[in-house]
């Protein structure tokens, strides 16, 4: 469901279960995919050109987006199954994964990855082109290689993300098995059917007055 108050450019894509809120702004080129499960955006929310938002599901586990109030997504920032709560910010090329969860107040700056189940605590900044793991969060330079990988297994993302339990070191396994398992997951598009919003959704104040006195004349 889309308030009849909101923009939605004509380039913008919304496939699925969407709820987007009053005054909210879904600017060109942005894509929001509930896949196999939903996505909601609160009030006043804007999400900038060719951002993605996608929901996504691992088995019986939904990982829907949910994001509140007055948050604001930069260009090209990717939001996959997470949280993000009211007044936040996530800057241009951010990332935050599955499960994740930015609280009110928190910035997530140009660049910057959240991983997968990490808390960003509220008023929390997580710098440019760094990666925040954890609960607690912890952050790290992407030169950390050992540290990192340490941290990502950790987490255990590929079990979060898409339900496979590969050991980590048979990688071939591993991405073959994530790209059946979304194959699988994205054949419902096969079936997928454009459509319009209502033309009375898309007129601005001016256009709604000016039909209307042409109505009257």
């Amino acid at each position: 469901m889309v308030d009849s108050s909101t923009f939605i450019a004509p380039t913008a894509v919304l496939v699925g279960r969407i709820h987007v809120g009053p005054r909210s702004r879904i600017m060109y080129g942005a894509i929001l995919d509930s896949e196999g499960s939903r996505i909601e955006i609160g009030e006043c929310t804007i999400v900038c050109e060719n951002a993605v938002l996608r929901a996504t599901a691992s088995g019986d586990i939904e990982h829907p987006v949910a994001i509140g109030d007055h948050v604001f997504v930069g260009p090209h920032a990717t939001l996959l199954g997470c949280t993000i709560e009211p007044c936040s910010y996530i800057a241009t090329g951010a990332t935050v994964l599955h499960e994740a969860t930015v609280h009110s107040g928190a910035a997530v700056a140009v660049g910057a990855l959240v991983h997968a189940k990490t808390v960003v605590p509220s008023g929390y900044f997580v710098p440019p082109n760094t990666i925040a793991i954890g609960d607690p969060i912890k952050l790290y330079s992407s030169d950390e290689k050992d540290a990192l990988t340490d941290a990502i297994k950790g987490i255990s993302f590929a079990k979060t993300a898409f339900g496979i339990e590969t050991q980590w070191e048979d990688r071939p396994l591993r991405y073959r098995q994530t790209t059946e398992i979304r194959s699988k997951e994205f054949e419902s598009h096969l079936g997928d059917v454009i459509l319009n919003r209502k033309t009375e959704q898309q007129e601005t104040p001016q256009d709604k007055k000016r039909n209307s006195l042409t109505k009257l004349g």
